[in-house]
C-alpha cells in the first residue's frame, strides 16, 4: 500500500527574466503521509504557489522529481490530475449561475451521467451546508459560502489529494474556524489535504525564500 500521498525530492523551478535566471523554488523535499493535513507555510515570495502549481502539474519542474497519489509528476501528469482536487486562491465560480448548476456542470466534466451529477451535487450541498443558497446565483453568496462552494467543486470526483491555495484568505474569524472544521472532516474521510495558508493547522512545512537556508 502506498504510504505517502505526496513525495518530492529536490523539486526546483527557475524563470527567465531580463535580469537573468530567477530561482523561485530552490530544491524542496516533501513527504506527506496519506490522510494528513499538511500545512505549507512561508512568507510572500517563498515559492509556495509555485510549488503548489508544480505538484498539481500546472507548471513543470525545472529539476527534481515528485509523485502525487503514487504517480510521477513528469511522466504521468494525467494520472495525477485524475486523482487530485485543486482550489485556487481566487476560486473559479461563475457569479451568474447557481451553486447547484456549478456542481452539476463540474461533475459532468468528470464523466458523471446527468443523474449521477445531480445526486453528487445534492450530496455536496448537504455536506457543506449550502442547501439554503443552492439555487441562488453565486454572486449573492457570502465569502464563507463561496469558499465552501469552491472546496465542494474541488471534491466532485472524490480526489485522493486536495490542494488548497490560501483557503481562508478574506474570511472572518467565524468563517475561518468553520473552514478548518470542514478540512478536518475531509481528513477523517481519508482525503489528504495540502493547504497553502498562513493559518494552517496541524503538521507541515515552512518554506523559506529561494537562496535563504
Amino acid at each position: 500500500m502506498m504510504k505517502s500521498a505526496i513525495q518530492a525530492r529536490g523539486l526546483r523551478r527557475t524563470f527567465a527574466s531580463r535580469q537573468g535566471e530567477v530561482e523561485a523554488v530552490a530544491g524542496i523535499d516533501l513527504d506527506v503521509a496519506r490522510g494528513a493535513i499538511f500545512g505549507f507555510l512561508g512568507p510572500n515570495g517563498a515559492g509556495k504557489t509555485t510549488t503548489l502549481r508544480m505538484l498539481t502539474t500546472l507548471l513543470p519542474p525545472t529539476a527534481g522529481s515528485g509523485t502525487v497519489a503514487g504517480f510521477d509528476l513528469r511522466a504521468q501528469p494525467h494520472k495525477v490530475r485524475e486523482r487530485i482536487g485543486y482550489v485556487g486562491q481566487a476560486g473559479g465560480t461563475d457569479h451568474s449561475v447557481t451553486g447547484r448548476a456549478e456542481l452539476v456542470f463540474q461533475s459532468r466534466l468528470y464523466g458523471l451521467s446527468a443523474g449521477e451529477a445531480r445526486r453528487r451535487a445534492a450530496e455536496l450541498l448537504r455536506a457543506f451546508e449550502l442547501e439554503s443558497c443552492a439555487d441562488r446565483a453565486t454572486e449573492t453568496y457570502s465569502g464563507g459560502q463561496r469558499r465552501r462552494l469552491d472546496i465542494a467543486l474541488g471534491l466532485v470526483h472524490r480526489p485522493e489529494v486536495l490542494f488548497l491555495d490560501e483557503p481562508t484568505t478574506g474570511l472572518d474569524p467565524q468563517s475561518r474556524a468553520r473552514m478548518w472544521d470542514e478540512v478536518r472532516h475531509l481528513r477523517e474521510g481519508g482525503t489528504t489535504v495540502f493547504p497553502d495558508d498562513p493559518l494552517s493547522r496541524g503538521g507541515g512545512r515552512a518554506l523559506r525564500p529561494a537562496g535563504h537556508h
